[in-house]
């Protein structure tokens, strides 16, 4: 394993060309190459957190890159909830970071129904 990009040219179990691609994340460009992921885009241009948690607003990005842990959602062309570590970047995505307020407490969502 390398801590750097191959070129997939020089790949050697299935050589490819490097289609460069350009993704819109909040408005701001960023350049990957076909058939990575968003993630890989994002973090191949050195950005390496896209949401907010809702509670503190920590910063999260990839955490565990196989679609199960929901830490690197994102907005993807005005879809919601789209795992960055799942989908394949397309050239054009318009891509926006996520950050969810926490639901108010209500009777209907408070298992206990004493809160406040």
């Amino acid at each position: 394993m390398v801590s750097r990009r191959l070129p997939a040219t020089s790949d050697r179990i299935l050589p490819g060309t490097e289609d460069a691609l350009r993704i819109d994340l909040d408005g701001t460009p960023v350049d990957g190459l076909r058939g990575q992921t968003i993630a890989g885009v994002l973090l191949g241009s050195g950005v390496l957190a896209w949401r907010r948690t809702s509670r503190a607003g920590k910063p999260r990005g990839v955490f565990c890159g196989i679609g199960v842990c929901f830490d690197c959602i994102v907005t993807v062309n005005g879809q919601r909830d789209v795992r960055a570590c799942q989908r394949r970047a397309a050239d054009g995505d318009r891509i926006e970071t996520q950050q969810d307020a926490l639901p108010e407490p209500t009777t209907e969502n408070d298992p206990f129904g004493d809160r406040t």
